[in-house]
This record gives C-alpha cells, sequence and structure tokens, in this order.
C-alpha cells in the first residue's frame, strides 16, 4: 500500500513536470515563478549611495562650486541612467570594480586605483558594480554651477 502511495506520487509529479516542460515558454515561466520562494523571484538591484563630504566655492571661479564625494556601491548594485548637468566629473575607484559607460563611448572597466572624467553634460548610460559579493567604492569630484544639483536621475519610462 505505502508502495502504491509512493509510485502514483511519483507518476504524479512526472506528469507535472512534463507539462511543464511541454507548455509554451510563458506558461512556463508562470509555472516557475508560482513554484518559486517570493525572494528568489527578480528582486531589484540596489542602488549606490551618494554622500557628499566637501563642498566649497571655488575662490577664484565666480559662480562655480568644487564637491568630492563618496559613492557607495553594494554588491551587485548599479546606478540609473543619470546627467551631472553642467558639471565636470572625476572618479576615482577607490576599492572594487566599477563597469562604466557615457552616451556614445563604449562600456568600459575600471578597477581600484583606475579614474576617468565626464564633460559637462554627459549622459551616464550605465553604471555598475560588477561584484556580486563585494562593494565598491569612489571618490567623486564635482565642479558645477554654484547651487546646481550633483545628479539628475533619468525619468522613468
Amino acid at each position: 500500500m505505502i508502495g502504491m502511495r509512493i509510485a502514483g506520487g511519483l507518476v504524479a509529479a512526472g506528469i507535472t513536470a512534463t507539462v511543464t516542460a511541454c507548455s509554451p515558454a510563458v506558461d512556463r515561466a508562470t509555472a516557475t515563478a508560482a513554484a518559486a520562494p517570493a525572494a528568489a523571484v527578480a528582486s531589484p538591484r540596489p542602488t549606490e549611495t551618494l554622500s557628499p563630504v566637501f563642498e566649497q566655492p571655488l575662490p577664484n571661479v565666480k559662480g562655480k562650486t568644487f564637491t568630492s564625494a563618496i559613492v557607495d556601491f553594494p554588491p551587485n548594485s548599479h546606478a540609473l541612467p543619470h546627467r551631472h548637468g553642467a558639471a565636470f566629473v572625476y572618479a576615482y575607484v577607490l576599492e572594487g570594480t566599477v563597469r562604466s559607460q557615457l552616451a556614445g563611448e563604449p562600456v568600459r572597466t575600471y578597477h581600484q586605483g583606475q579614474n576617468w572624467v565626464e564633460p559637462p553634460g554627459a549622459h551616464h548610460v550605465l553604471t555598475e558594480n560588477t561584484s556580486r559579493t563585494k562593494p565598491a567604492k569612489l571618490l567623486v569630484i564635482f565642479i558645477t554651477n554654484t547651487g546646481d544639483k550633483l545628479k539628475i536621475e533619468d525619468p522613468p519610462t
């Protein structure tokens, strides 16, 4: 009797697996998502944190401000596409590895100790920590028009 229950359960499991495998891709995705725990279903990636450290108007350039900031990227995090207005930006990788791309340019990967600049008006379409397990950290210097925001995210699409 117990053997029949086990065999019946195995047959039912086999039929379910066969039906799911032979279903259209959309149905398989739905079946898989329904069977997966909520935490295993696609969760949004974490984003970076920009923390200004020092800000001072430039004494010899009227209307311009120098700001330094630390940008922390938790593991597997990214920044949403953004701009820095009319700012000139310098970024230096303090820790980890960051992948970056400005509109119209190739994707570049920067490791600890490397740096890049962004001209005024640049559109930053990709910025991400390449590691799923280790954080990354940047030192970013902005030369902005006094009073301008440091970062302007693209509007949601």
